[in-house]
């Protein structure tokens, strides 16, 4: 089963390997789509969970009872089709290449179905034309 979950974490528990001990103590996959982790200061990680779904439910329990604050992340990025400048700054970050612009039109086109959410567009955006639904 597959998951994709915001992991908040406060300023003590940075260090903590969490991937690592997913993988090792509960047979579980972790892909990183987002992390911003810093030393002495609060780390969030976006990232998808696949394993079994009775051990999913085990490993997110225990990071919970680690101050680990988990919140499920199931939202959409949405464009803002009138305000959009159709500039193409966005097409230049995002990793699945979900936003692209029409080679004939120069229209920024949106794959949906490939988005991960990563959220990379949202501050390039200079005209705030892309937000989610998070």
């Amino acid at each position: 089963m597959k998951k994709r979950v915001t992991l908040t974490f406060p300023r003590t528990m940075v260090q903590i390997p969490i991937t690592y001990r997913l993988a090792k103590e509960f047979n579980i996959a972790a892909n990183i789509i987002r992390a911003q982790v810093a030393p002495n200061q609060v780390g969030k990680l976006v990232v998808e969970l696949l394993g079994d779904i009775d051990q999913l439910e085990i490993a997110i329990d225990w990071m919970k009872s680690q101050e680990i604050k988990v919140s499920s992340a199931t939202g959409e990025i949405i464009i803002d089709e009138d305000t959009c400048v159709h500039c193409g700054l966005c097409t230049g970050v995002c990793p699945t290449e979900s936003l692209t612009l029409n080679p004939s039109s120069y229209k920024l086109q949106f794959r949906q179905q490939t988005c991960i959410v990563c959220e990379q567009c949202i501050p390039t955006c200079p005209v705030q034309a892309i937000t989610t639904n998070l």
